[in-house]
């Protein structure tokens, strides 16, 4: 098998007893019918699967599925990954109601390839067989299938066989190739345990890859397992890729914890949802669907019961298109672009078919019906501004892969494309209108700290942010500083660029006097504390200018009320200096200051800190 082997799904639709078991048979020698009242009531109940190498390069899956009106759910959990239906008409009974039902689901579903097969054809004379066709042409026309190739076969002498492999060649040749780059998610249609293996799922890989021995999470389960083993029509492969019927062995969970409807997808990538908003259409035959109505929920392999909330209205019409949120009963994982179907509760008929367009809408309802127009029809940088826009600090990159399931490259050059801010190091998107209007806040924010606080050079960053960021991510308090001119970061603190410290008369006497009362002190240094009361101005702002000398340097902290002047910091550091590699002892070091223990241990420990000594037992080093 080659790079361009060509893998293709190909399902069955049409009423019971038609022949789509014996077809599937005569064309891959495998019978589908896998349970013992299968074989002896004669009817498909469950999801049938064969493999046919049809060509060199054409690999075939083949999805059976069964045609009696109480397993069409069954029949719904095997129709949505395939790439081409044969649609299957007895030539004995023509047109049936399932005939029409499946036929109706497979439009829905979006699938855009097929071929007509008229089975049965021993039964009945040319005449008839011709009448058949003219009336397949009519109820295909309009359709997906008007024009596509028509066979008619007998599963029972074989003929007409030959030419059907042939047109499922032809068409497979005009799927496009998957695309494996994408997120892998594969939707299990079956679970079961084998002796000496343990759980087994199996499926059609929707997107993306799986590899032997990677971990992958089950939805919605939430649980990470690794993968043992994979197969691919029978063969132990070390990868599958998107488009092919996969087996996978998994370890870490019990086959009985495991069922239909579950998704395996990459560990940590996609969360689920049990709100979406959607476009849907209304079959023409199909009664109107009213505000708030129960249906049964048919995505992927997935069935659960739903409630439909019309958005624009409060019913859509038979044959009309509209927006509706849909609640889930249960957790799904979806994503936009995900086909689904609805059908009624009593009795239980296809209504409806839709496409997800968002998994994680917002909670109100008013004016969702323009942002859902953008999502289903706008460019991909219009989607990811909507999203981006309407979040309360942006979205990093994971969450919009989340959201789309696309991939990261193409993301980033949506983000790039549509104007918003793309924020590199953090892989991170803002709305610029965000931006403005953070840095409009932080300004104003800054102009009214420095009006309260003429003397502090600045307002914390964490005060600023906890402030005007509420609940973002610290890092965006520096992507809105840099592209505010008007403000600057200096360490833990931001100020306007315009802030000066202008003091007042008694404030320049008070900043003279608290810096002349260590300056003139020499190492026996007052207390701090006792500086700030004297010096004439209130406590606040006595600290305030404090912390002037300090930022500037004009003076030194040593401990939390143990201040020093620099010229007799200098002093002492010239005097050990002159000691280099002396080892000396804290009562020596106190005769070669005169200060007292008091002083002598802070200091000290300042001069550790600022390795002009180092500590070695009880004694020093100078170094």
């Amino acid at each position: 098998m080659g790079l361009s082997m060509i893998h293709a799904i190909v399902g069955t639709a049409g009423h019971i007893d038609h022949g789509k078991t014996a077809l599937v048979r005569a064309l891959t020698g495998i019978d589908t019918d896998r349970f013992e009242e299968e074989k002896r009531r004669g009817i498909s109940i469950d999801l049938g699967f064969a493999h046919l190498q049809l060509t060199e390069g054409i690999e075939c899956g083949f999805v059976d599925v069964p045609g009696h009106e109480r397993f069409v759910r069954n029949m719904l959990a095997g129709v949505g990954g395939i790439d081409l239906v044969l649609l299957v008409i007895a030539a004995d009974e023509s047109i049936k109601p399932q005939t029409r039902e499946h036929f109706d689901i497979c439009r829905l579903l979006g699938i855009s390839r097929g071929i007509v097969v008229l089975t049965k054809t021993d039964l009945v004379d040319p005449e008839i067989l011709e009448l058949v066709k003219l009336e397949v042409e009519e109820f295909a026309a309009g359709s997906f299938l008007e024009g596509a190739p028509m066979v008619a076969v007998s599963a029972v002498s074989g003929s007409g066989i030959g030419e059907l492999k042939r047109a499922i060649a032809a068409v497979a040749k005009t799927i496009p190739p998957k695309d494996a780059t994408r997120y892998f998610r594969l939707p299990v249609d079956r679970a079961f345990s084998m002796k000496g293996f343990g759980a087994v799922v199996t499926g059609t890989l929707l997107s993306g890859a799986v590899r032997a021995e990677h971990e992958v999470e089950v939805h919605p389960l939430g649980r990470r397992v690794r993968v043992r083993g994979i197969q691919v029509h029978g063969n132990a492969v070390t990868k599958a890729v998107a488009g092919q019927r996969t087996a996978v062995n998994l370890s870490g969970v019990e086959h009985n914890e495991l069922h239909r409807g579950m998704v395996l997808s990459e560990p940590g990538r996609f969360s689920t949802t049990n709100l979406i908003d959607c476009v849907v259409d209304v079959l023409a035959s199909a009664k109107p669907l009213k505000h708030r109505a129960p249906v049964h929920f048919h995505a992927g392999t997935a069935e659960m019961e739903a409630e439909v909330r019309l958005i624009e209205a409060s019913k859509l019409d038979p044959g009309t298109r509209g927006y509706v949120r849909i609640a889930l009963r249960e957790p799904a994982l979806l994503l936009p672009g995900d086909r689904f179907i609805l059908r009624r509760f009593s009795p239980v008929i296809t209504i409806a078919g839709g496409i997800v367009l968002d998994p994680a809408p917002p909670r109100k309802l008013a004016g969702a019906a323009p942002r859902l127009a953008t999502l289903e029809r706008g460019t991909l940088a219009a989607r990811v501004h909507l999203l981006v826009k309407e979040s309360p600090h942006g979205l990093p990159l994971d969450a919009l892969v989340a959201r789309t399931g696309l991939a990261a490259a193409e993301l980033i050059t949506a983000i790039r494309e549509s104007g918003l801010t793309w924020v590199e190091e953090q892989h991170w998107a803002l709305d610029k209108d965000w931006l403005a209007s953070r840095r409009a806040r932080i300004q104003s924010a800054l102009a009214a700290f420095h009006k309260q606080n003429p003397l502090l050079p600045g307002m914390s960053k964490e005060d600023l942010r906890s402030r005007e960021l509420g609940e973002a991510p610290s890092f965006l308090l520096d992507v809105v500083l840099k592209s505010t001119p008007a403000a600057a970061a200096e360490g833990d603190l931001v100020r306007l660029t315009s802030h000066r410290l202008a003091l007042k008369g008694d404030e320049e006497q008070a900043l003279k006097k608290i810096e002349d009362a260590f300056a003139n002190t020499g190492l026996a240094v007052p207390a701090a504390r006792e500086v700030l009361r004297n010096c004439g101005v209130d406590a606040v702002r006595a600290r305030s200018l404090l912390q002037i000398l300090l930022r500037e340097k004009r003076l030194i902290k040593v401990a939390d009320d143990l201040l020093f002047h620099p010229s007799a910091i200098a002093a002492m550091r010239g005097m050990l200096a002159a000691r280099k590699g002396a080892r000396f002892t804290v009562p020596e070091f106190k005769d070669w200051t005169g200060i007292s223990r008091k002083y002598a241990i802070p200091l000290l420990e300042y001069l550790d800190r600022e390795r002009v000594t180092r500590r070695e037992g009880d004694a020093r080093v100078i170094l």
